[in-house]
């Protein structure tokens, strides 16, 4: 399991710039600002990895957040007891770890463990309920495994590591890179407008896309396998007892279980299905049974600051403003 680690400010400070959109914008500037390559002439692309072009590289903070492909190294100056790393991919992508190179000493209490998605103030991304292994199996710790396992794939867009490392001098060098994810399941998006589709096809699986934004969303298709069967009958109970549904969650954590219901939908669409959520964090969450394919389509748009000054001039379900 992982360690209890009690992340200073800045940690708070870094997580909000990069749930909030940053992260890609600081690592694009750095990268061009700072660009390693630049002696090459004309210097290397960080956005991607052509053939016989090599990665773009720099120094890891005790506190990070990446969204690029790159190589990245670890030194500790002094004594750094309560890090971690922050990756996001695109939605359509997994990512890969790659230990390059580790100097900790285990036997010490040093740390570096990879955890298959996010933890934030205790809370995990995807959620137990989720995700399709078991939470024990979402870490893997080096001291234990050593470089037998070199590379870890992440099972959606984001991932994190976890270090502790006592003696100044000691490190580590990663290398992250991402691969196409033909059937993306479970994403945190970067970005806080765009549309996307969620496709489950016949696996009996939750997925759950993430917005760290108030947002106006907009369900424009919905398609589930049982919509085809002409006995189904509406209940007021709502889409608890039907295998196939897709929920619209807001909350302020990051775990989708612990957010609340705001809609749900397991019926025909008669038009889009719009709604403006207030919370800090909102979710579009489907549940399949494995016995359909499965389909939503959906856009999202950040509020604007006087949409939240104004919910009741602007319709905004009162869901989670109290905590804005």
């Amino acid at each position: 399991m992982a360690p209890t680690f009690k992340l200073q400010g800045h940690f708070v400070l870094i997580c909000l710039l990069a749930l909030r959109g940053e992260s890609r914008y600081l690592e694009l500037r750095e990268a061009v600002d700072h660009d390693p390559f630049a002696h090459l002439g004309g210097g290397a692309s960080p956005k991607r990895e052509l053939e016989g072009e090599p990665l773009y590289r720099r120094a890891l903070r005790c506190v990070d957040m990446l969204s690029l492909q790159g190589q990245f190294t670890f030194t500790a100056d002094r004594p750094q007891l309560h890090c971690a790393t922050f990756f996001i991919a695109e939605p359509e992508e997994f990512i890969t770890i790659y230990y390059d190179l580790v100097s900790i000493d285990c036997q010490r209490g040093d740390i570096l463990q990879v955890f298959d998605g996010w933890i934030l103030k205790g809370e995990k991304f995807p959620s137990s309920q989720d995700h399709p292994l078991p939470t024990t199996e979402r870490y893997i710790d080096f001291c234990e495994s050593g470089l037998s396992r070199r590379s870890i794939r992440s099972s959606q867009n984001v991932a994190m590591i976890f270090f502790r490392i006592h003696e100044p001098g000691n490190g580590f060098t990663i290398t992250m890179k991402t691969d196409p994810n033909l059937f993306p399941c479970n994403i945190i998006s970067q970005t806080p407008n765009g549309k996307f589709t969620l496709v489950v096809p016949h696996l009996h699986r939750n997925c759950s896309f993430s917005i760290i934004y108030p947002v106006a969303i907009k369900i424009s298709d919905l398609t589930l396998g049982h919509l085809n069967g002409l006995q189904l009958k509406k209940s007021s109970a709502g889409c608890g007892g039907i295998g196939d549904f897709v929920e619209l969650l807001g909350g302020t954590g990051l775990d989708p279980s612990k957010m609340l219901l705001l809609a749900d939908l397991c019926y025909p669409l008669h038009g889009p299905a719009q709604m403006k959520v207030g919370c800090d964090h909102t979710v579009v969450r489907m549940v399949s049974s494995g016995k359909h394919i499965n389909r939503v389509t959906f856009e999202y748009r950040q509020l604007e600051p006087y949409e939240l000054e104004n919910p009741n001039g602007n319709s905004i379900q009162e869901f989670c403003l109290s905590t804005l």
